[in-house]
């Protein structure tokens, strides 16, 4: 998909500083969950994915956290679909969630679980989420 013309310069540098790992939202939830004791890897590739990452990865127990951005992932009550060249962002954001519904089910498929957690989710609602899921994961073992 070949990218648009940006409408204004000012919208081509604001996209150019958004980051693809370390948001905000992301590191809080880092720091929380390592505060607490937990090891992971950090922006891990996935088993068998090329080309597909998860934000924090726990191998041993098979758990995949994701932190999905509200309007790169299209969080139910924040995401916002731009007006200027509007059917290209269309198909760019369908195909994220796509690609976000294809790797949930390959790795469940595998085995793994998978935790996504909008970035506007409180930080102690997706700790507690993480949380949740490692003491099951860790009960089946």
């Amino acid at each position: 998909m070949t990218r648009p013309v940006p409408s204004s310069d000012a919208v081509s540098a604001r996209m150019r500083r958004q980051r693809r790992r370390d948001t905000a939202p992301e590191l809080g939830l880092r720091k929380a969950l390592h505060r607490r004791g937990y090891r992971y890897l950090v922006d891990a590739p996935l088993p068998g994915m090329p080309r597909r990452r998860a934000d924090l990865l726990f191998p041993r127990l098979k758990v995949a956290v994701f932190v999905d951005g509200c309007f790169w992932h299209g969080c139910p009550t924040h995401a916002t679909a731009p007006t200027a060249n509007h059917d290209w962002w269309r198909r760019k954001l369908n195909g994220n969630r796509a690609r976000d519904r294809n790797t949930d089910h390959r790795l469940q498929d595998a085995g793994w679980t998978v935790i996504r957690i909008w970035e506007c989710t409180p930080l102690e609602e997706g700790v507690r989420a993480v949380e949740e899921t490692i003491a099951q994961a860790r009960s089946q073992q």
